[in-house]
């Protein structure tokens, strides 16, 4: 269906330069000109979370969302993770446990609400469900849903300052029944060069599982490269800043449109 909405998409809509979602935590409010599709694939993503007890690593791979322009304004979008590997030690026996699963499915609507291009002020609506064909410990174990309102300004310089809230009906830890969860991501993009800017970003997070309700601060770096109009590379590290963070993640990845 998704494929049949942008084949029907009026191909002689004007074009506009590419807006990849990756990299960094936030989101852009640039949507996908129509009649146009956005591949963005992470080739490694590596998460660590040490505590007194235990020691966890989660790495994805093959981590992609399509994007898939349908209107001059509405994108929809498509994720999953197909490839999942979990693994952790016990400190106090050293037993270690491996996994491998893969990721729930993400289905996702974009509508800008003001410059689609994300020149000058642009913000954006972003509904999202996460359906569970996961399996534990990557699958959530049930269905997920939430909202995005991104927003970014441009400033002199070629500089840009991006900010992205977000409320979620997150799924339980225990996989069963859904809670609230409420995040905001702040950052701004600094360009190097014409195909070479990095991102630095800070995110608050609040997730009140039944289970246990936690307060998550990250700060990140990432970087891209745009090899071409079309072909986007980037790299990118994550700092967890407190207790319920996870320490630290590091990732690549790639982005091409079509």
């Amino acid at each position: 269906m998704l494929v049949a909405l942008v084949v029907a998409a009026p191909a002689a809509a004007q074009d506009r330069d590419y807006c990849p979602a990756r990299p960094g935590l936030g989101t852009p409010a640039c949507t996908i000109a129509p009649g146009r599709v956005s591949v963005e694939t992470s080739v490694a993503d590596w998460e660590r979370d040490d505590n007194a007890d235990q020691r966890s690593d989660t790495i994805l791979f093959g981590d992609t969302i399509v994007r898939a322009g349908l209107t001059d304004t509405i994108e929809g979008i498509v994720g999953w993770s197909p490839v999942s590997i979990a693994r952790e030690r016990d400190k106090a026996t050293g037993s270690i446990d491996r996994s491998t699963a893969v990721g729930d499915a993400y289905l996702g609507l974009k509508a800008n609400l003001a410059s689609p291009d994300g020149s000058g002020f642009s913000v954006a609506v972003q509904p999202f469900a996460t359906l569970p064909v996961g399996r534990s410990p990557v699958g959530a174990g049930d269905w997920g849903a939430g909202l995005l309102v991104p927003m970014s300004y441009d400033l002199p310089g070629g500089m840009n300052l991006q900010f992205t809230p977000e409320i979620d009906a997150a799924v339980d830890e225990d996989g069963n029944g859904r809670h609230l969860a409420y995040s905001a991501v702040a950052g701004i993009e600094l360009p190097f060069t014409k195909t070479v800017s990095a991102t630095a970003e800070v995110q608050a997070l609040r997730d009140r599982d039944p289970g246990g309700r936690t307060s998550q601060a990250f700060a990140a770096l990432s970087m891209a490269w745009m090899a071409n109009d079309d072909l986007q590379i980037d790299v990118g590290g994550v700092a967890g800043l407190n207790h319920d963070a996870p320490d630290a993640r590091v990732y690549a990845g790639v982005s091409r449109r079509f």
